[in-house]
């Protein structure tokens, strides 16, 4: 497209509404004289025809034609968003026009219209009228808006959804696709939307040919295998690979097609999730009275979320943090009216570290099961704060574990981390306290069944790197790992919400329950292909120049280690679920756990810091903790 092509037609698009309106009925001026002139051409197979008698009709057409195509409202219609209603329009006209122009010549006494001719002058001028209008929208999305502060994307998956989100770009004003992209033989070379099909095969060449930018993926049903495959073919590719929601939340209304978000982690990963049992959830929540701690928390929330579509009689939010309590409350607020769920929600603030009120909420609501997420979880933080981290951690579980045996509620589930596992930093040996206290009331309630779940890191949790790496790409870099050599265990939020629904419905007291969470990650092999997924270049910690993100290794941070484990001893069994264990662990008796608190209690109190280290790592087995910060 030259430079004045381009000039006229941003011109011709941004000239006001009736001025284009104008030009439709100036062009239908001469189109519709057209109509009458080809008809005679073709009716007497002459370019030149002899026209004798219908020299006049060059006239009349556009006299009788035009008012009608005004009250049809086919000069209001926006030529870019013309559709196949427009089409009909432009047929109905069409056919309004012939009729009038036959009895516009009776009513004159003119001499007769050729029969023929009435059919082809009512089909020449559905061709030139409508297809003048098509013309200008094909122009418009295939040529000039391609040129027109757009970018360059491409589609991979040319199904419907594929086809919807096609459809939606072309009226957008940011990106103009080029072509789909579909490993379909079928679909190869095929015409969608006016788009070509091509093979993955040719998507080096396509991207180099048309200055791809951005690939969205508009595959929703495919499964996370495929999906890993998939972006690990497009990783070398220069562009931003981005998604449209999944065929869930396409389904349930909650996005459209045409919402693209960044690649979800869950598909660099590639691991299937763990299916839950859902009738044995059902059965445990349904119409049960159910409290959540930490209800603000990045897995409290999502087990709240969970929990309400199951239909309890009764939902409790316990929750420290006003805004957290204030933010989780509205949104399960509305998604119990837009689903119509009968559930009572009750917002609660209050800390875990007070028993009398957490006891007084289990009486007053008369609570079935309590899944306590309270917890300070950030590694670093707890290290600087570790007696907080102990009192919130390890005393707050007690509290609130006391306070359910006190009552007599059903079950108590507890969240635990694969941080509690030879733990080398507070937030871990908190944790491991915290079992340790379940284990030990477990030995001896025969009321409350007390359980577990242990699991490793939650991909876009707070605190998790995964959220963190998103910022530091979209703010040029660079990207902070701690060491090249850190790996993890990974799993989503909602996975593991539904893990810990699963345990609390096949728990029968005292285990812990953990995840077959199948191999563990490099940390710097996630930050890298998320890297080059937004279309960048990888640079390593100085030794790249020019364009592109860096990664920085910023040495690992007080109490963190480099690998991370889920046993602390080999001993574990098979559950009824194929891909959860049950752990068999050493825990201390209640008398022994009573005079560890104690002393703990007291040490904490006189800040003693020498003595709360020596404490834990007496008592939590495989520990190696630094010496703490003295007390600000």
């Amino acid at each position: 497209m030259s430079s004045l092509q381009n000039r006229l037609a941003r011109a011709f698009f941004n000239l006001p509404r009736r001025h284009k309106q104008a030009i439709m009925v100036v062009a239908d001026l001469f189109l519709l004289p057209l109509a009458i002139w080809a008809g005679y051409a073709i009716r007497l197979g002459d370019w030149q025809p002899h026209m004798e008698y219908g020299k006049w009709l060059l006239l009349l057409a556009p006299v009788v034609s035009i008012p009608i195509f005004i009250v049809l409202g086919l000069y209001r219609a926006v030529i870019r968003y013309i559709g196949s209603k427009a089409l009909l329009t432009v047929a109905h006209g069409a056919l309004l026009s012939t009729l009038a122009l036959v009895l516009s010549v009776a009513l004159l006494h003119l001499p007769g219209i050729p029969r023929s001719l009435i059919f082809l002058y009512f089909g020449l001028t559905f061709l030139l009228v409508g297809g003048s209008r098509y013309w200008v929208r094909y122009y418009y999305y295939y040529v000039f808006k391609r040129t027109y502060d757009t970018q360059a994307v491409a589609i991979y998956g040319a199904g419907q959804s594929g086809a919807q989100l096609a459809s939606a770009l072309l009226r957008s004003h940011d990106y103009s696709p080029q072509f789909f992209i579909d490993d379909k033989p079928s679909l190869n070379k095929a015409m969608i939307q006016g788009l070509k099909v091509y093979s993955p095969s040719e998507l080096d060449t396509l991207v180099a040919e048309h200055d791809i930018t951005q690939i969205f993926l508009a595959i929703p049903s495919a499964d996370r295998a495929s999906r890993k495959a998939i972006l690990a073919n497009l990783e070398h590719l220069p562009v931003h690979v981005r998604s449209i929601p999944s065929a869930a939340d396409l389904a349930a209304g909650k996005r459209n097609v045409d919402e693209l978000l960044e690649i979800d982690v869950d598909d660099l990963l590639g691991r299937s999730a763990v299916e839950p049992d859902q009738a044995m959830i059902a059965q445990c929540i349904q119409n049960k009275k159910i409290i959540v701690t930490g209800a603000g928390g990045s897995i409290g929330s999502e087990l709240c979320r969970q929990i309400l579509r199951q239909n309890p009689s009764v939902l409790v939010l316990f929750e420290s943090s006003e805004h957290a309590l204030y933010q989780i409350e509205r949104e399960l607020q509305e998604i119990r009216k837009t689903q119509t769920i009968q559930t009572i929600i009750a917002p609660v603030l209050g800390s875990v570290q007070n028993q009398n009120r957490v006891e007084e909420i289990l009486r007053q609501y008369q609570i079935d099961i309590l899944y306590h997420a309270a917890a300070y979880k950030h590694v670093p933080l707890v290290e600087h704060n570790p007696i907080e981290g102990l009192r919130n951690n390890s005393f707050g579980t007690r509290a609130t574990a006391n306070a359910a045996l006190n009552v007599g509620i059903e079950r108590f589930v507890l969240i635990s981390t694969d941080k509690a596992v030879r733990p080398t930093n507070v937030m871990g040996a908190s944790k491991r306290l915290a079992e340790m206290v379940l284990q030990a009331l477990a030995s001896q309630s025969s009321t409350t069944i007390f359980t577990m779940v242990r699991f490793g890191n939650v991909l876009g949790s707070s605190g998790s790197v995964v959220p963190l790496f998103r910022q530091q790409i979209q703010a040029g870099g660079p990207i902070t790992v701690t060491h090249p050599d850190v790996i993890r265990y990974f799993m989503s939020i909602p996975e593991a919400a539904q893990l810990v629904l699963q345990a609390g419905a096949m728990a029968t007291g005292g285990e812990v329950f953990l995840l077959d969470m199948g191999e563990p990650v490099r940390i710097v092999d996630l930050a890298e292909r998320m890297i080059k997924l937004s279309g960048e270049k990888v640079k390593t910690d100085g030794k790249d120049f020019g364009p592109g993100i860096e990664i920085q290794f910023s040495g690992l941070r007080p109490g963190e280690k480099l690998y991370e484990e889920l046993l602390i001893s080999a001993a574990h069994q098979a559950t009824a679920h194929p891909q959860i264990l049950a752990a068999e662990e050493n825990f201390l008796n209640p008398d022994q756990l009573n005079d560890l608190f104690a002393d703990l209690d007291l040490a904490c109190s006189k800040l003693d810091m020498v003595q709360i280290r020596s404490l834990l790592m007496q008592t939590v087995e495989g520990s190696v903790l630094s010496e703490l910060p003295a007390p600000l």
